[in-house]
Order: structure tokens, then C-alpha cells, then sequence
């Protein structure tokens, strides 16, 4: 099938680059000319784990185009994704300005045949009638500006919802390997074309294991597939802030979080996934998602009381860390905490709402001296929005004359440093595991006194 991706941050060239591998025609619309030509180029603007070599095979069997000319796209597609960013406004609202001009300009360049425009961006519950509105007004503004005769435009498209559930960091498994699609529109020729499009993910093609029975397809209305997506990332986030909850009382308590995360995880109802207590969710979804979902409850008169203290909690575990490097150096000032990780989650070089960012800024407050190394930041030299914090080239330059260390990120790649010697470079050979990712009997033999988050200590 022919598909248009517009806008190709996160969301859109994985969208767009899994497509063009599933065997479609995939044309990605960016109005950044620079991003636009380093994709010609082959180079992936993001980094996550397979995206480039999947990308250039796609270049390379001519499935995939990148361009900044939205007309050629909306000629192009008979599947239009819109996905473009929704960010947070400084009172949680998502600012839709970007859907809007996109909607705006497929309007203004619709010229006979017909077309499915795809919401695949995060957007407020309602907006599928929005963007049909919009669509609509576009293509009106151009009849009006040149002249021409009105025509039936609005036969002419359907509107559809088709929220993702991508993990960053995992998003090309996802992909290929999802729980589920949703799809929701009340047009059967569009759910259809939808259907076929995804046909060789849903028939597992793609998959890791082909053997396994089909991806789910939940077909519903376009306002419940919108509210899927939120209710989805808001369940979870609230998941995180419960574990973390209960590490903040087992902390007071002398029990172990993880043995509690292993223990209640086990219950069939409740399941293991997403129990891992530390210092807080980030990053460019659950921020969001939930301040979307509590200030629409707030429009419809609802205050949405669990989700508004699942945020409180996540702000409050933020400081978990600075609470503990006071416990265990008293007086901040003039002292030099390493900060090990500075994305929001590994495998993903997004500092979006990142943790670490926040430390940075009260360790900052408190006169330390801050360092940090990650593993993509140091690689790529990014320091955009990292002013106050010195980035080391390796984990052993972070260490030599820290007082202290923070594990901010569960990289893979900090279980085996060598702390040994990191602990010897230091002036206090202390480890904040905002993770709980480290081994604390091992950490200990390396010379480190261990801090977790809710642990007693062992294993």
C-alpha cells in the first residue's frame, strides 16, 4: 500500500521505517530540510537500537522516501499518519497546534481519491472529529483562494485513531511484536484498508516468533481508541508510583522492595512488569499522557484524584536521591556528585523530563559540583539543556574524586564496570542505586557503601 508518515520524530520514522519493511510504499513528510536531508542520507535523526539498519535496507529496496513537500506526500498516500508532536502546555494541556496544520495543509492538498488520515499522534479525546473539521476547512480556505468549485470533499476521506504503544529503547520489537493494534473510526472501507495495512504484522510475518497466534485488532470508536492510549501509559505510571510508594515505607520499615515486587508480581491480577521501584518515571509519554488525562477530567468536571497523586508521587521520588546523598554526606555544598546515566530510560538517547535533569538542577542548588556519564550522551557530545553538570568521556573519569555516585539509568552496561577501581578513584566511595540495579553484597566487596532505594541491603 502507498503510505504518508508526516512529521518523522520518534513516533513517525519508526512508524514509517517498520512500514517500508512490512513491503509498503512509504513516503516521510518533515518540514526540517536539514533532518530531511540527513534521512535521504541514511542517517537515523534518533537513536534506537535497529532503527538505521533498517532504515537503509528500506532506502536501499526503494520502499522509503523522505521529503519536505506535503503536497507530493498527500498525492502520494492512500493512508495518511499523522504524526507530528503534541507537547505538554505549562498547564498540562496537549498543544495540538501541529496536528491542526498538518490536518490543515492534507486539507488543502486533497485532489480526488480517497484517503484515510491516520491520528498517530497522542491527541486529546474528541480529536478525530477535529481533525475531520480541520481537514475539511483546509480544503475550503484553498477552493476559496483560487477560486475553484466546490467539490465533495468530505466523501472523499475517513478519519481514523491508531494510538502506539511504543517503548523507546524497544520500539522496533514493539512493532513488530505488539500486545495489540487498536484501531477506531466508524467507516468500514477505512478499518479495512487499516486491516490490510497491518496485515503482515497482525499475521506475525515480522514477529520474533512466527508460530505465536495473531496480534489482537480492537476495532472501536475513534473517542475510546483515544482514551486507550492514555488510560494505557496513565495505568502504568500509576503502577510505578505505587512500587515506589511502598519502597519509600519499606525504607522506613526495614523490608526489601524487591523481594515485595517479586512477592505481590507473582499474583496473576497484578503481574511483574513495571514494579521496579527507584527514583521516578520520565521521559516523553507518561509526563504527558497524564497531565493530558487530568486536565481533560478537569474540562468535564471530574478531578481525577488517583492520577493527580501518582504525579505527586513521582515528583516527591525525584528527591529520593538527593534525600539519600544528604543522609549519607550531610552538607552538599563543595562536594562532587557523578551521576551515572542521564536519559529517562537505556537504549534511548531522549533526555525528555529525565530524572536526572532534576538532580542536576537541586544538586546545583545546593552548591555541588555535578558530573555525569551515559553512554549516548558522552558518545554523541549532546550537552543541549545539560548547562551545570561537567559530561565525562567514561565511567572511570566520573568516579576520580566524586564524594558520591548516582545510578540514574539501568543501562546494561553499568553491571559490568569496574567498580573496584571506580570506588578507589573516589573520595567517598559511596553509591546511590536509584535503579535498584546493582548487586549490593557485590558493591560492597568493590568498597562502596551501598544505597538503595526501599532495599535492605541484600540481594
Amino acid at each position: 500500500m502507498r503510505v504518508c508518515v508526516i512529521g518523522t520524530g520518534y513516533v513517525g520514522l519508526v512508524t514509517g521505517v517498520c512500514l517500508a519493511h512490512s513491503g509498503h510504499d512509504v513516503i516521510c513528510i518533515d518540514n526540517n530540510e536539514e533532518k530531511v536531508k540527513l534521512m535521504k542520507s541514511g542517517q537515523s535523526p534518533i537513536f534506537e537500537p535497529g532503527l538505521s539498519e533498517i532504515m537503509q535496507s528500506s532506502i536501499n529496496a526503494g520502499k522509503i522516501h523522505f521529503s519536505s513537500d506535503l503536497a507530493a506526500g498527500v498525492a502520494h498516500g492512500e493512508i495518511l499518519f499523522i504524526a507530528v508532536g503534541t507537547p505538554p502546555l505549562p498547564n498540562g494541556e496537549s498543544d495540538t497546534r501541529y496536528v491542526e496544520a498538518v490536518a490543515r495543509g492534507i486539507g488543502a492538498n486533497l485532489n480526488g481519491g480517497y484517503k484515510v488520515i491516520v491520528n498517530k499522534s497522542t491527541v486529546p479525546i474528541g480529536s478525530g472529529d477535529w481533525v475531520r473539521m480541520i481537514v475539511l476547512d483546509g480544503h475550503a480556505e484553498r477552493q476559496q483562494s483560487s477560486g475553484e468549485k466546490a467539490s465533495e470533499i468530505a466523501t472523499q476521506f475517513d478519519v481514523v485513531s491508531n494510538p502506539e504503544f511504543l517503548r523507546e529503547g524497544s520500539a522496533i520489537y514493539d512493532t513488530f511484536n505488539p500486545d495489540r493494534i487498536v484501531l477506531g473510526g466508524n467507516s468500514e472501507q477505512a478499518i479495512g484498508m487499516m486491516k490490510e495495512l497491518y496485515a503482515p504484522i497482525v499475521e506475525r510475518k515480522l514477529a520474533d516468533n512466527q508460530s505465536l497466534p495473531p496480534v489482537p485488532v480492537l476495532v472501536t470508536d475513534l473517542s475510546s481508541a483515544e482514551m486507550i492510549k492514555y488510560a494505557a501509559n496513565a495505568f502504568l505510571a500509576t503502577k510505578i508510583s505505587f512500587i515506589n510508594e511502598v519502597a519509600n515505607i519499606c525504607d522506613r520499615v526495614g523490608a526489601d522492595v524487591n523481594q515485595v515486587a517479586k512477592g505481590i508480581g507473582l499474583d496473576s491480577r497484578i503481574g511483574n512488569k513495571f514494579l521496579q521501584a527507584g527514583i521516578g518515571w520520565g521521559g516523553s509519554c507518561f509526563p504527558k499522557d497524564v497531565s493530558a488525562l487530568i486536565h481533560t477530567a478537569d474540562d468535564y468536571g471530574y478531578e481525577a484524584q488517583l492520577l493527580k497523586s501518582a504525579v505527586s508521587v513521582n515528583e516527591r521520588q525525584r528527591l529520593i536521591a538527593l534525600e539519600k546523598l544528604q543522609q549519607a554526606l550531610k552538607i552538599l555544598k563543595g562536594k562532587t556528585v557523578g551521576l551515572l546515566g542521564l536519559t529517562f530510560k537505556p537504549d534511548t538517547d531522549d533526555l525528555r523530563d529525565a530524572p536526572a535533569l532534576n538532580l542536576i538542577e537541586q544538586l546545583n542548588r545546593l552548591g555541588a559540583k555535578v558530573k555525569a556519564y551515559d553512554p549516548i550522551i558522552s558518545q554523541t557530545g549532546m550537552r543541549h539543556g545539560l548547562s551545570g553538570v561537567l559530561v565525562e568521556t567514561d565511567a572511570e573519569r566520573l568516579a576520580d574524586s566524586c564524594d558520591a555516585l548516582v545510578l540514574v539509568t539501568d543501562w546494561q552496561q553499568f553491571k559490568n564496570l569496574d567498580y573496584a577501581k571506580m570506588a578507589k578513584l573516589m573520595n567517598h566511595p559511596v553509591i546511590i542505586d536509584g535503579r535498584n540495579f546493582l548487586d549490593p553484597t557485590e558493591m560492597v566487596k568493590a568498597g562502596f557503601q551501598y544505597i538503595g532505594v526501599g532495599r535492605t541491603g541484600k540481594n
